[in-house]
This record gives C-alpha cells, sequence and structure tokens, in this order.
C-alpha cells in the first residue's frame, strides 16, 4: 500500500487563489480571500501533469487572443479576463508559470495556437479543466480535487456576460476606441479589429440569446451539454429549424476511471472517446466548417485538437479516485464503516460497483471495461428530462448527401443520426491528416466502437450507475445535482431539501455542499430539470423511484462512513483494458512522450 501523501501547498498552481465562499443568483457576487492554505490529494498525477492538463488547448476557440486579453467587462473598468472577474464564474485563478501558462490564466482558460489553416492565429478557449476541476472549502484550507466536476463554475452567466462585453465594445464608439489602443490597432489594423471583432462577437452572440436560451437559470455546476452541442452544430451548419431548448441541465460527471468505464455520459450516448471529446469541443466554441460546399472546398474542417484530446484521455487513464484526508475532514471510523459496506452491497451494488468493479466480457479488442449499470429511468425515477428533451427528426439541408444509408439525401432524418453525422465527418477529416497506424487509430478510439457506428446502451431511457469510489468528492448529487448531500440520497426522496444553496463550502458530516451558509446560488428542485425525485429509499415496492428499503438512521450514517473510505489507498489507479492489462506506451496519444504545451 502506497504511505498516505498529502500535497500541503502555499503559493502553488492555484496559488493566491481569491475563491468566493458562494456563488450568488442570478449572478456571482465579489470574492472573499481564500484561506492559507491549498491542498491536492494525491491522485497518481504528479504537479506537470496537472499543470499540462489545467492548461492543454482542445481546440477550442472562443476569441482572438489579442481581443480576450484586452477586453474589459460591459460596465465595469475590469479587464474581462481578470482574476477577480473569473473569480464571479467559480474559475479557480493561479499564477504564471512560464512553461504552461505564462499569461497567468485560470485553471481551464487556455491560450491555444493554431499554426495553419483557416483559423491560424493565437486564441483563447476554454479546457477540460474547466468543467472538471473542484474546489471544495473547509474551514482555513482549499482541496483541489482533479478529474470531479467543477460544481461552482457558472458557464451560462460567464457566456452571457462575455456576449453583454462584446456587444458593449460594439455599440460604445469610445470602449471600441480604448480597446483598439490597448491592442495597438491603427489604420488598416484598426478596422481589421473592427471586422473581427464583429465576427467573433456574432458567434458569441448566437451562443448566449439563442443556442443557450433555458426557461430557468441553470446555475454553476450544470450545462446541458447534450443540447449544446446539438445547437451549435445545428448553428454552424447554418440550418436554425433544427433548434430546441436546452431544458436538460446535468452536471459535468469526475473523470476519475472514466476512460476505463463503458459508459460516461449520464445518459450513456457513445462509448467512442475521440467522438465524445470532439462533440464536447461543439460546446466550448470549437471552430467548424459545416457550410461550404465540399470537403475539397473546406466542409468539415475543425480547430479540434485531435491530438491533444488523444493526450488528454490517455492522461486520464492515470488518474485516481480521491481518498478522504483524514488530516482535514476527520478520521473514519472503520467499525462502522465495515458495517456500511456490508449495507452496501445489500442495497446498493445491484447498480453501483466499487473496487475492484464489475468488468465486461473482453471486446473484439481484448479489452475490458468497468460495467457501470444503465438503469432505465422507470426504474430509479429520477429527474428525466435529459432523455426527454430532445428533437425527434432534423432537416439536413445542404449535407443530406453525408448521412449514412438508409437516410443519405433524405431531406429529415433521425436527429441522433443527423448529429452522428456532423461529428462523425469533423473527426473523419481530422484523423486522415494524422497518417495512422491501425494500431493507433484503434487507441485513438478507446478500442471501442467508431463514433460513426452507434452504440446504443444497453437499456433506452436509462442514466448511467457510476463507481462510488471517491464519489465522497463529487457533491451535489445525482445527474443533475439536485440533491446536496450523500445522507440525503439515503432518505425517502420527499424528506430532502427542496432549495438548497451551492457554494465551494464542503460539509464532511453529510458529505457534499455545505448548506449552512446563507448566501451562494439557490437551487431549488421544484423548478423545470431541478427535480430530486427517485433514487428513494422507502418502505415500498422497487421501481417507479424507489431503490431500496427503508434505512434507518444508524444504518444511512454506516453507508456514509463507507462510502467516506472509499478508495482506502491513495493513488491507485484502475488498469485500462482490465485487470491485469497493460496499455500500449510511445504511441501519439501517450502524454509521457507528448510535448508539454
Amino acid at each position: 500500500m502506497r504511505a498516505v501523501r498529502l500535497s500541503i501547498t502555499v503559493s502553488i498552481v492555484a496559488a493566491v487563489l481569491a475563491l468566493p465562499s458562494a456563488m450568488a443568483a442570478p449572478r456571482p457576487h465579489s470574492a472573499t480571500a481564500l484561506p492559507s492554505h491549498t491542498l491536492w490529494l494525491d491522485q497518481a498525477w504528479s504537479e506537470a501533469d496537472r499543470r499540462w492538463f489545467y492548461q492543454v488547448s482542445q481546440g477550442s476557440a472562443v476569441l482572438s487572443w489579442d481581443i480576450y486579453a484586452n477586453l474589459k467587462t460591459a460596465t465595469g473598468s475590469d479587464l474581462f479576463r481578470s482574476d477577480a472577474n473569473a473569480i464571479r464564474y467559480g474559475l479557480i485563478p493561479q499564477r504564471p508559470d512560464a512553461k504552461t501558462n505564462p499569461e497567468g490564466l485560470p485553471i481551464g482558460v487556455a491560450k491555444a495556437t493554431i499554426g495553419e489553416g483557416r483559423w491560424r492565429g493565437e486564441w483563447v478557449g476554454l479546457t477540460c479543466a474547466a468543467c472538471h476541476t473542484s474546489v471544495l472549502r473547509y474551514q482555513d484550507k482549499n482541496i483541489i480535487v482533479d478529474g470531479a466536476g467543477a460544481h461552482t463554475f457558472d458557464t451560462k452567466a460567464m457566456t452571457t456576460d462575455l456576449d453583454a462585453a462584446l456587444q458593449a465594445h460594439l455599440a460604445d464608439a469610445a470602449k471600441f476606441d480604448r480597446l483598439a489602443t490597448r491592442i495597438g490597432a491603427v489604420g488598416e489594423r484598426r478596422d481589421d479589429l473592427r471586422r473581427r471583432l464583429e465576427s467573433q462577437a456574432a458567434v458569441i452572440h448566437h451562443y448566449a440569446s439563442v443556442s443557450m436560451q433555458a426557461p430557468i437559470e441553470w446555475g454553476p455546476g450544470r450545462i446541458d451539454a447534450l443540447g449544446m452541442i446539438h445547437n451549435q452544430l445545428q448553428n454552424l451548419a447554418g440550418i436554425a429549424e433544427n433548434w430546441y431548448p436546452v431544458t436538460a441541465p446535468a452536471k459535468p460527471p469526475f473523470l476519475w476511471n472514466a476512460p476505463q468505464s463503458a459508459w460516461v455520459q449520464w445518459s450513456g450516448v457513445v462509448q467512442d472517446p475521440l467522438f465524445r471529446n470532439v462533440g464536447e469541443t461543439a460546446g466550448v466554441y470549437a471552430a467548424f466548417d459545416l457550410r461550404s460546399a465540399s470537403p475539397a472546398e473546406g466542409l468539415f474542417d475543425a480547430s479540434s485538437d485531435i491530438l491533444h484530446l488523444w493526450q488528454i484521455e490517455t492522461a486520464l487513464q492515470r488518474l485516481a479516485p480521491p481518498k478522504w484526508p483524514e488530516n482535514v475532514f476527520g478520521r473514519i471510523d472503520r467499525v462502522k464503516a465495515a458495517r456500511g459496506a456490508k449495507l452496501f452491497e445489500e442495497n446498493c451494488s445491484g447498480c453501483h460497483t466499487s473496487w475492484p468493479y464489475k468488468w465486461t466480457e473482453p471486446n473484439a479488442h481484448g479489452k475490458r471495461f468497468i460495467d457501470n449499470r444503465i438503469v432505465k429511468a422507470s426504474y430509479v425515477g429520477t429527474d428525466a428530462s435529459q432523455l426527454d428533451n430532445k428533437l425527434p427528426y432534423s432537416l439536413t439541408g445542404a449535407l443530406a448527401a453525408y448521412t449514412p444509408a438508409p437516410y443519405t439525401g433524405k431531406a429529415l432524418v433521425p436527429s441522433a443520426v443527423f448529429d452522428v453525422t456532423l461529428i462523425s465527418a469533423l473527426i473523419d477529416k481530422a484523423i486522415a491528416r494524422l497518417g495512422l497506424t491501425p494500431e493507433e487509430l484503434a487507441d485513438l478510439h478507446g478500442y471501442r466502437p467508431y463514433g460513426n457506428e452507434l452504440s446504443p446502451p444497453p437499456e433506452s431511457r436509462g442514466y448511467k450507475a457510476a463507481p462510488r469510489d471517491g464519489v465522497w468528492a463529487t457533491a451535489p448529487f445525482l445527474h443533475n445535482g439536485s440533491v446536496p448531500n450523500l445522507y440525503e440520497m439515503l432518505l425517502p426522496a420527499a424528506q430532502r431539501s427542496k432549495t438548497f444553496r451551492i457554494s465551494r463550502g464542503f460539509d464532511p458530516i453529510k458529505i457534499g455542499v455545505d448548506t449552512t451558509q446563507s448566501d451562494g446560488f439557490l437551487f431549488d428542485t421544484a423548478l423545470p430539470g431541478n427535480s430530486n425525485a427517485g433514487h428513494s429509499f422507502e418502505n415500498a415496492p422497487k421501481g417507479g423511484g424507489v431503490v431500496g428499503r427503508l434505512l434507518d438512521e444508524g444504518e444511512r450514517w454506516a453507508i456514509v462512513e463507507y462510502l467516506k473510505s472509499i478508495p482506502d489507498v491513495d493513488g491507485r489507479v484502475t488498469p485500462f483494458g482490465g485487470p491485469g492489462s497493460v496499455r500500449r506506451e510511445g504511441g501519439r496519444g501517450d502524454w509521457r512522450t507528448a510535448p508539454a504545451d
């Protein structure tokens, strides 16, 4: 067993973070000072791994770098990129690093250089770490959890305010002049700046005012990712009729064991990691050409960085679930945890797995994956918005010829087919330029069925029951983040909190967000997409939202204690491909051989 190791660091990577104690609706409020200590848990990554993951570009191109670096907020005098502004949206500021982050951008925001093609130049964009790095605040410490959902990052608020800032610079001649002066744009360069600002602002304005429109404020830590990906693809394809409202916000899943798992998205949409990740870049401003007349003229070109996405997925194969830090949150009662393990086996293991996990049978590549079960929504009874809010059919427009048989040339096809068609075409064109060997191609696709080979989950209309190791660090719970802590997950659903506030504050007793704080974003479970029903333990037949018998208080606390105790060792990395497997090393997707950005 590896020795328990907790990295306690002051003024490193995310040093001098000035994280807010909470996020307020409808806009995050100003920051309070960060407690003196920032801690990282032993998740088997080195500091170099973390720094690289925090800033490595995935091909997201939100704005030209010179515009972003000099843009002011809509109504204030701060730069939009300032730490104070980043804090308002739940991002994690950090000091500059000469190798990976010379500009001192927050975790999850990256300066990207695109070396060739129509998008050649310097851009700023979001990285995977923006939505998959969390901070838990307790007493005088902040604990950074790599790979956890960023439960205080408010993507909708940030996008709305960025849109407002850009529109203000376009509408106010004085603000534009000051921007041009800061950039040093005069003469023809000033005219070029105006054209670029108008073009890029139009993309963000559509994103904020059309693609991202929802009947409620999602709040921090949630986004209707599947809906946003669809809307962005259809916008880039110029088929406005295919838009639908994004009413199913979900929290980002945690990433440890993601490459090793059969399913990653909550609803088990697809297995191919490249397809999953390129689709994700569509939701975070990767640039795509879905309007040119033919591939020879640029159709299906994309800014998505395939090699970096490959390296990121490979790096995640080495990310371990976080072990409960007893010297921070308190000792684990091993006797109670042992009782909880038996209760978990009796009441929870039919859906959830924990180390050493349940594994699928070997596939065609000889690889096995964690068999995280897809549970029917009709059984678990949780909010079904993500399953129901889908456009059944899409118009294909000028892209009809690229849909697969039997839909080739059809003007109207199932929406899922059309989305897969577009993402697959973007991937196929990018891969064709790389000259991969068959083995590298299989590795790139995670040894799974390719994205353009639809891989429906074993149960339709269901949600993934994720492994429980490290779950203590992933509040709030359920796929839509509607339950504040693990204790309430074991209650009858009717007894759960109807409202609660989301902040960085961590509750080490009930295990989740600290709901005793008076500020923070108010989560209301009565609003559409926010239901906390289902996954209920009560005296009733199983199904229809009831997953287990009524537990008494002692049993609930015993299960909570058990969930705190897993994993029971630091830095335990799950083997990719199944127990006893050895992953190929040395390919272009191997982070250990990849040049750092």
